[in-house]
């Protein structure tokens, strides 16, 4: 035992001085920080756990989203080059190209898509059961169903709580006008309410558990579900180059997830066939009413040349006509053709004037209206497309904004500027072909009047014969498009791939579990690094040699360890119980450090004093005279402390007289000479406590008690007040031989030393000395013993502090 704490004296010793020199710099204090962090290990630990614990208390609270995705690839392709329109489907395609990708993303958030999901996924109704914490949504896992009714639609959205009673019964409870409403039934039984008629079935996942559980399940309006798709529904570009988007949606349950994706892919297919199948059977209608058109004019033409050729008996006249027919032949062929343009573009001027085409997204301009690639007119056509655009695009804003809207209002604004410029095309373009027919006819009255040198006959066969031919020409050319159209109609699939099909997601999209516990341990580790900095910035005690020398200028004497091996309630005699003690050991050291200053060969007057009460200068007078007393020198201890005296606690003893009945001439020193275990060690208590302890000191009956004393022992050993509290210490400082000033680690205030350093500057106190009290072994110090006084006065005597218990306070010893 003695040897181990010798070592720990060494190791006590060499720590003060090796902080000493760590601390030099200045700035951070290292020694300090160390300590402070120590200390605060559990509070660290604490924070760090409360951390995790939050995090855990996160992710099992908080309800995990999935989220299911697919990717697919859009082929948009225009069918202008089944009619032959080649040049404008170009045109009409680059224009597409631009906006396809937006245009395919409005569609699949459309609500087309919606209806078709609500109509396949049967999402009107969900089901839930409740858990401890969170509802679990029972996505096909329900153990009924439920069909319904709507009546008035008034408890659309009203949660309907239903309890197993039985295998068969079951009661459903829900709010009605503010009131519950309780109802039993049983499955297979229809159930009237106020806004449905309801109808439940047990399904084949009823388990006889479910009778103790608590089950709901909500029916939604259509908004409800719509904004519900909307809110989770994502639809997102992945590459604009090779024409990719993403489909996903997020939800607590991953396999309606899944189910939603697949089916919007599923609807978008179903969507954009139906959409080609109706364009081709609008083209379609167009070439048939114009084949039926061409047919009756074609058979008209026959029947009147039949009929002239019955009536004059002729039967071959075609070799008669010669050049002029094949010349008159022509200018017919090219004036029908002016024909068809005046008539196309008069049709066109009805269609655009009476809005009778529609704009859509996926529907062009010339597919609206087959008319348009006929027109021989290129910036007719363009302006036609201007407006086309113009009109997708009120279709777009529409949606978003009300008809009064500056928006609209613009759209609107330019779609009459278009229609305008298109009018006036149409009139300009009309007035051209009118000149342009007036030639023609002018010329063909040229060759009319060259025919009628021919015979009569003849030429009226040929004249009714032109119509024929035309009209043949006009009728194969519409059957043949016809053909090609119903070819490239049966062949019609939809304009995107399915890259990647929706997966079941196994791992929640949030909350990710490593991220929270990551961010719940940073957050404690934070905390407590924070708390650590705030502890180092507001530590205002000295806890080191190092602290005590860098900041006085006074040598220090030594260094006295903690003394736990009891609690003390006062200031003890410890150094006589166990002399080899480490405690023994630091105060021979303070001995050994003495005779640098005052040898032993003199008398010595030693007064031992502090800033505040409960520093410990009791304890360190009591046994520094015990240590010296054991070396052989005639040791008397003088309590000067009169307003709170301690000595005669410290020996257990009386205070009946003392110092101040000496220095009032009651009694004689030798009269209040008190004996302790140690044989050379004597004491004085303070006596009653006087009112004017400052003038005793200050008279010369106090110097005359010294003078005596010292005829008797070699060291007077004198326990002052604290000088911060009163100036008694002072007084009697000034007449020691050595002063000596106690700092209590982990006790005393930083600024307390700034005392140290006035009362030397003030006083010329040149052999003044510091002893760094209870100070723990290893360089973290704390409290060893409970003694000590308060920091003020109560009718004129010092408080004494009591000392710390508790559970925490044992934590914290252990972890310092």
């Amino acid at each position: 035992m003695a040897v181990n704490e010798e070592v720990e004296l060494e190791d006590l010793v060499r720590n003060a001085g090796g902080e000493a020199d760590e601390d030099d710099g200045g700035g951070l204090d290292l020694t300090t920080l160390i300590m402070v962090a120590r200390k605060s290990l559990p509070w660290v630990l604490l924070l760090v756990m409360l951390g995790l614990l939050t995090s855990w208390l996160f992710l099992r609270y908080t309800r995990p989203v999935y989220q299911s995705s697919s990717v697919l690839k859009i082929d948009e392709k225009t069918e202008a080059g089944v009619l032959g329109l080649e040049g404008l489907g170009k045109m009409v395609e680059q224009k597409q190209t631009v906006t396809q990708l937006s245009g395919e993303m409005e569609l699949i958030n459309s609500d087309l898509i919606y209806r078709r999901l609500r109509d396949s996924l049967e999402l009107e109704v969900a089901y839930y059961a409740e858990g401890t914490v969170l509802e679990t949504e029972l996505y096909k896992t329900s153990p009924f169903k439920v069909e319904y009714e709507s009546k008035n639609g008034s408890l659309f959205n009203t949660r309907f709580n239903l309890k197993f009673l039985s295998p068969n019964r079951v009661q459903l409870t829900y709010l009605e006008g503010g009131q519950e409403v309780v109802k039993e039934t049983g499955f297979d039984a229809p159930v009237e309410t106020t806004g449905f008629r309801l109808r439940l079935y047990r399904t084949a996942f009823y388990q006889p558990s479910d009778l103790e559980r608590n089950l709901f399940f909500i029916i939604h309006d259509e908004g409800t579900i719509n904004g519900y798709l909307s809110q989770n529904l994502q639809v997102q570009v992945v590459n604009p180059d090779a024409n990719t988007i993403s489909i996903g949606f997020t939800d607590y349950n991953p396999l309606k997830a899944h189910d939603i994706v697949n089916k919007v892919d599923t609807a978008y297919l179903v969507e954009k066939i139906q959409r080609k199948q109706e364009q081709s059977a609008k083209t379609l209608r167009y070439l048939a009413e114009q084949s039926e058109e061409n047919r009756r004019l074609l058979r008209q033409a026959e029947e009147q040349l039949q009929d002239f050729m019955k009536r004059n008996n002729l039967f071959d006249a075609e070799s008669e006509l010669g050049t002029v027919t094949s010349a008159i032949t022509t200018q017919q062929e090219e004036r029908q053709e002016l024909q068809e343009q005046i008539n196309l573009l008069r049709n066109l001027s009805n269609q655009i004037e009476s809005n009778q085409f529609v704009a859509r997204e996926d529907v062009s301009a010339e597919q609206s209206i087959p008319a348009l690639a006929e027109i021989k007119a290129p910036e007719l056509t363009e302006r036609i497309g201007e407006l086309y655009g113009l009109q997708l695009d009120l279709n777009r804003a529409s949606v978003g904004y009300k008809p009064t809207t500056t928006a609209i209002q613009v759209i609107q604004d330019q779609i009459a500027f278009t229609k305008r410029s298109i009018r006036q095309l149409l009139v300009q373009n009309q007035q051209l072909l009118q000149r342009q027919l007036a030639e023609m006819d002018a010329k063909q009255g040229a060759l009319q009047g060259r025919l009628q040198e021919l015979p009569e006959l003849k030429t009226q066969i040929e004249r009714l014969k032109r119509p024929r031919e035309l009209y043949e020409k006009y009728s194969l050319l519409m059957m043949d498009k016809t053909l090609e159209y119903n070819i490239a109609r049966a062949g019609i699939t939809a304009d995107f791939q399915v890259l990647s099909p929706a997966t079941l997601p196994s791992a929640p999209i949030s909350p990710v579990r490593l991220m929270v516990y990551a961010i719940g341990l940073a957050a404690g580790l934070v905390l407590g690094i924070g708390l650590i900095a705030v502890r180092y910035l507001l530590h205002n005690t000295v806890t080191n040699v190092g602290e005590l020398e860098r900041n006085t200028s006074v040598p220090v004497l030594g260094v006295i360890p903690t003394y736990d091996k009891e609690k003390m309630a006062v200031s003890k005699l410890v150094v006589d119980r166990n002399p080899k003690a480490a405690i023994s050991e630091a105060i021979r050291s303070i001995r050994t450090n003495l005779e640098f200053i005052a040898s032993s060969k003199k008398k010595r007057l030693i007064s031992v004093t502090s800033t505040i009460s409960g520093e410990g200068k009791t304890f360190v007078t009591v046994n520094l005279a015990g240590i010296i007393a054991a070396s052989d020198q005639k040791v008397v201890i003088l309590d000067l402390d009169m307003r709170k005296p301690k000595v005669n606690l410290a020996f257990g003893a009386e205070n009946v007289k003392g110092v101040s009945t000496i220095l009032i001439e009651r009694h004689t020193w030798q009269e209040c000479i008190q004996h302790t275990a140690i044989p050379l060690l004597d004491f004085i208590s303070a006596g009653p406590t006087p009112p004017n302890p400052s003038e005793l000191i200050l008279s010369p009956r106090f110097d005359e008690m010294l003078a005596s004393l010292f005829q008797t022992y070699d060291v007077v050993m004198i326990d002052t007040p604290p000088v911060g509290l009163v100036t008694d210490g002072i007084l009697i400082m000034r007449k020691a031989d050595v002063p000596i000033y106690i700092v209590r680690a982990n006790y005393s205030k930083k600024s307390f030393l700034k005392n140290i350093s006035k009362l030397v500057r003030s006083n010329g106190f040149t052999k003044l000395t510091t002893i760094l009290n209870d100070a723990k072994a290893g360089g973290a110090y704390g409290y060893g013993y409970g003694y000590g006084y308060g920091y003020g006065y109560g009718q004129g005597y010092y408080e004494e502090t009591k000392p710390t218990r508790g559970v925490l306070n044992k934590l914290r010893k252990r972890f310092s």
